[in-house]
C-alpha cells in the first residue's frame, strides 16, 4: 500500500517551506511521488513555490477549496482515486492551515481508497515564534493538527532562543489540554532546518501518527476563517510592506492572520509572505501577480479598499 504523509500546521507555520525540504529528501531517495496541495481559495499561492520539484518522479496537483465541506471531500476523494491508479511511492499532501484532521482520516478509510493508501506520518509545522494573543479557534486548530502528529516540528527556531521556544511549547500544551488533546511533550523536534540531515527526516518518514480524541470546539467543525484575493495589483516591496502594517494594525480591517502572495519588481519575482510578528521577501521564478488576506471577521470593503482602491468585487473566497 501507498503511505500517506500529511504535513499541517496553522496559518503561516511554514508547511509549504518545510514541504519542500522534505520531497527533496524523498526524490533524493529515487522515490517517484505526488504532492497535493490545498487551499482555503480558488486561487493558490503557495504551489508555485514547489514547481522546481516537477519532474519525472514528482507530480503536484491543487484542490482549490472554493466549496463547501461536502464537496471539498469529494474533490479530496477524486485526486487520491486517480494518485492511486498512478502507482506512486508516497503521496504528500499540505492542507489548509484550518484543516478539518477528520477529513484525512475519514476519506483514506473510504473504499476504494482504503484498499490503496494507509497514513505515514502526520507531520504537524508551528512556528516557534508562535503569537500568544490567539483566539480560542485558532488554538483549536493548532492542538487538533498536534493531536495526531507522530511529530511536532518548529519552524524558525534560528529566530528565537530556548526561552521564546519554551513559552511557545507552553502555549501549544495550553491549547491541547482545552480540548482534551494528546500533550505535544515529547514529540517535538526543535532544530534549524538547515540543519535537518537525512537521518532527521527519515526519522520523519517514519514517525507516524496517532489515533487523537478531543472535544470539537468549532461549531459542526465550520471554520470562521475567510481569505480575500487580489490579482495583478502591480504594488512594489514598499508599498506591500505598508498596506500589511495597516492590515495588521487597525482592527477595523479585521483580525487579519495573513498577508501572501507574489509581487514584481525590477524585472524579478518575489515572494511576499507576512504574518503579524514576522515578513518574509525572497526571489522567486516567474510567477503571477497575486495577493491574498486571511483572516477572520474580515471588513471585505475596508481591506479591498485599501488594496486596490475600489469597492470589491467578490473577492471573498
Amino acid at each position: 500500500m501507498t503511505k500517506v504523509d500529511l504535513i499541517t500546521g496553522f496559518l503561516g507555520a511554514g508547511k509549504t517551506t518545510f514541504l519542500l525540504r522534505y520531497a527533496k529528501y524523498m526524490l533524493r531517495q529515487g522515490r517517484r511521488i505526488a504532492i497535493l496541495v490545498f487551499d482555503r481559495g480558488a486561487v493558490n499561492v503557495d504551489m508555485p513555490l514547489l514547481n522546481e520539484l516537477r519532474g519525472d518522479h514528482c507530480e503536484i496537483e491543487m484542490l482549490a477549496g472554493a466549496c463547501d465541506a461536502d464537496c471539498h471531500r469529494r474533490r479530496f476523494r477524486t485526486k487520491l482515486i486517480s494518485m492511486g491508479m498512478r502507482g506512486f511511492d508516497r503521496v504528500l499532501i499540505e492542507p489548509s492551515g484550518v484543516f478539518d484532521m477528520d477529513e484525512y482520516f475519514d476519506v483514506l478509510n473510504d473504499s476504494p481508497l482504503d484498499r490503496w493508501f494507509e497514513p505515514g506520518s502526520v507531520l504537524t509545522v508551528v512556528d516557534a515564534l508562535l503569537e500568544e494573543d490567539t483566539t480560542p479557534e485558532e488554538d483549536f486548530y493548532l492542538a487538533s493538527q498536534a493531536a495526531s502528529a507522530g511529530r511536532v516540528i518548529l519552524s524558525r527556531t534560528q529566530l528565537a532562543d530556548a526561552a521564546r521556544i519554551e513559552k511557545t511549547l507552553s502555549h501549544l500544551e495550553r491549547a491541547c489540554t482545552a480540548i482534551g488533546a494528546r500533550s505535544a511533550a515529547g514529540r517535538v523536534l526543535a532544530k534549524d532546518w538547515e540543519t535537518l540531515t537525512d537521518a532527521d527526516y527519515r526519522s520523519l518518514e517514519a514517525c507516524g501518527w496517532y489515533a487523537a480524541d478531543y472535544r470539537k470546539t468549532i461549531a459542526g467543525g465550520v471554520s470562521s476563517f475567510q481569505s480575500l484575493s487580489f490579482l495583478e495589483l502591480g504594488l512594489h516591496r514598499e508599498e506591500l510592506k505598508e498596506k500589511a502594517e495597516r492590515l495588521f494594525s487597525d482592527p477595523g480591517f479585521g483580525k487579519i492572520l495573513r498577508v501572501k502572495g507574489f509581487f514584481e519588481e525590477g524585472g524579478r519575482w518575489y515572494q511576499f509572505n507576512a504574518t503579524k510578528g514576522s515578513l518574509h521577501i525572497e526571489p522567486v521564478p516567474d510567477n503571477r501577480g497575486a495577493i491574498i488576506v486571511i483572516g477572520s471577521d474580515l471588513n471585505e470593503d475596508a481591506v479591498s479598499l485599501l488594496m486596490t482602491g475600489k469597492r470589491p468585487e467578490h473577492h471573498i473566497l
